[in-house]
């Protein structure tokens, strides 16, 4: 793991690493369109529900810099601390969500983590009956797009800690 040698470590915490490259840079075409992407899937969504699900997507994904930047944008428009900590372990905690926002939370599971199989079919069904067919077709497009910025900003080691909320107007 490379560090990044001019930050400072006089605070006692470990310096920050270095990104592999600046892919948004190298790629500006790519970029571009995933910007274009995220702000169409968000369209039809709840702005509440969408971070919500970028975060626990970021969370699965172990995705320091989009957990850094969807935690601190969820706080500005007024999230409460304790649902975006608890939001880990949703399941022993749902008394913090709604039933839609649960509905929302287990498709980002289930889409997010492929491995284990198809998204099950009652997952998909609980979902249908909280969102309608456009606001679901946003939420999948939404869950879509954070799982591929995820991978953006996990592969090429982007450094979380800088983002202020209102950086990404997309």
């Amino acid at each position: 793991m490379t560090t990044n040698e001019n930050t400072s470590t006089a605070s006692g915490l470990n310096p920050e690493h270095t990104p592999r490259t600046a892919w948004a840079e190298l790629a500006p075409d790519v970029y571009k369109a995933m910007v274009r992407l995220d702000r169409a899937s968000r369209g039809g969504l709840d702005p509440v529900v969408g971070e919500l699900v970028k975060i626990r997507a970021s969370q699965i994904n172990h995705c320091a810099f989009c957990l850094d930047m969807h935690s601190k944008d969820a706080l500005a428009a007024g999230e409460s601390v304790q649902r975006i900590v608890q939001l880990s372990a949703w399941e022993e905690a749902r008394h913090f969500y709604t039933p839609k926002e649960i509905a929302a939370i287990e498709l980002t599971e289930a889409m997010t983590v492929l491995t284990d199989g198809f998204v099950p079919d009652e997952v998909w069904e609980n979902a249908a009956k909280h969102f309608d067919e456009t606001e679901l077709a946003h939420l999948v497009a939404a869950i879509t797009t954070i799982n591929a910025w995820n991978r953006f900003a996990v592969t090429t080691r982007m450094v979380p800690g800088h983002y202020q909320p209102g950086d990404n107007k997309h």
